[in-house]
């Protein structure tokens, strides 16, 4: 007992002076989805700060491909020194519902570290379709079943279990076209082949401006200070909706805490500041940060919800 009690003091020393001396090198944060997108600005914004506070460079490796598990499996098998980690988002709860198999246990092979930003999707239309608002929309919807097409980056994805969610709660059916990728989905919304999406604000706002989408509702609780004049799908016609973006940082399971409340320190610390919201603003994000044990709590909950919305919309990707 002796010998063991002297093992477990042995092994805290060391986690705690590796806490305090981290980093002593470069760290590899791995974005498992693709470049430029609203995952991946911010996070090289976070890793641009990170490498100026914390005296190491903290660089972007983007691991795209299969929803976002080609990267996530790179760092749920990575050794788990706090030097290589995972910035994700939605998509990382929603993938074990849509794939048949997961090379990893996306709960158990992870270490939540912290909830940078969250943001809401936009419900747009194009304007031949002739609505001006949610409830017109599920008027128009409920006289045509299914006549109506909508439009997602891609079956199983964030884009179309958010509007599966939209359907489920508004009694509608929508037709859903998938696309390979956000791209040729927003080309034809804006020329009205397709009517209906969800889309981020970056992408809302410059077409919304110049009238080649309508708005109808955001997707979150509360209204978006990007664009307050849209009002929430909740108050617009479907009380209760609520489907958020987020992004997070993670590491692999196993990870010392010291090292995984280090990085949640200084993250919340940096996200906080005056300089990093005006940074991530034009993302439509906010920052949101919270305890390694909130997010872990957090990315319980959406697992949970998405995968009811996956079982209730039969969503599977082969």
């Amino acid at each position: 007992m002796r010998a063991l009690s002297a093992f477990c003091l042995a092994m805290l020393l060391v986690a705690s002076a590796a806490a305090q001396t981290y980093p002593s090198r470069p760290v590899r944060i791995v974005i498992p989805l693709s470049p430029g997108g609203t995952t991946d600005v911010p996070g090289r914004i976070i890793a641009q700060k990170l490498s100026e506070s914390l005296g190491q460079q903290f660089f972007v490796e983007n691991r795209a491909g299969a929803g976002g598990t080609i990267g996530s499996d790179y760092v749920a098998k990575a050794r788990p020194d706090g030097y290589t980690l995972l910035l994700t988002a939605s998509p990382f709860v929603i993938a074990p519902h849509v794939y048949k198999t997961m090379p990893y246990d996306t709960l158990a092979d992870f270490a939540p570290v912290i909830r940078i930003a969250t943001g809401p999707y936009v419900l747009v239309v194009h304007p031949s379709l002739g609505v001006n608002s949610v409830k017109e929309l599920i008027a128009a919807a409920k006289k045509e079943p299914g006549k109506i097409d909508f439009a997602s980056s891609g079956n199983g994805g964030a884009q179309h279990l958010v509007t599966e969610l939209f359907m489920y709660m508004a009694g509608i059916k929508l037709n859903h076209v998938p696309y390979k990728g956000s791209g040729p989905a927003q080309q034809d919304l804006m020329s009205g082949i397709i009517k209906v999406s969800f889309v981020g604000t970056p992408i809302a706002i410059p077409h919304m401006k110049s009238g080649r989408l309508k708005a109808l509702g955001v997707s979150t609780a509360t209204r978006s200070p990007e664009i307050p004049e849209v009002p929430t799908i909740a108050e617009a016609g479907v009380p209760g909706y609520e489907a958020i973006v987020w992004i997070g940082l993670l590491a692999p399971a196993g990870t010392p805490r010291d090292i995984v409340a280090k990085l949640n320190g200084e993250i919340g610390k940096l996200v906080r500041a005056d300089e990093v919201k005006k940074l991530i603003a034009p993302t439509g994000m906010e920052p949101d940060p919270d305890t390694p044990a909130q997010f872990g709590a957090y990315l319980k909950g959406d697992y949970d919800k998405w995968g009811k919305v996956v079982r209730d919309s039969g969503a599977t990707v082969q």
